[in-house]
């Protein structure tokens, strides 16, 4: 039981991170004009303030919203990590900690995980 908890929690924290990265990427490549990078770019920040959360609302659907506040919430403990101003490695580095940490640290969790006899 502890074993499957812990990989469905693996599994959903995993595919909000990938999901929330993979947004971020199209909408990225799809960016044409430098206006719309910057533009882009103040929104697309890790942890973002209350002005810019409010953007980011406004600008992407509900559901790209609920998965970036997701993935907010997922990186958080990896925000301060880096100081680029490169706003990939700003995304890119958090993202890839916590997939290392959800994907990998959790399943192997779940490997040495005891079933518990209810």
């Amino acid at each position: 039981m502890i074993k499957r908890l812990l990989l469905i929690a693996s599994t959903v924290c995993t595919l909000i991170v990938v999901a929330s990265f993979v947004m971020f990427a199209l909408e990225k490549a799809n960016a044409g004009s430098t206006a719309q990078q910057n533009k882009i770019v103040s929104i697309d920040r890790p942890d973002p303030t209350p002005q810019a959360e409010q953007l980011r609302a406004r600008k992407h659907t509900k559901v790209r919203e609920l998965v970036d506040d997701a993935n907010d919430v997922l990186t958080k403990p990896f925000d301060g990590i880096t100081t680029s101003n490169d706003i990939w490695v700003e995304r890119g580095v958090p993202a890839l900690l916590a997939f290392l940490l959800y994907f990998v640290v959790l399943r192997i969790l779940a490997g040495y995980a005891v079933r518990l006899k209810l």
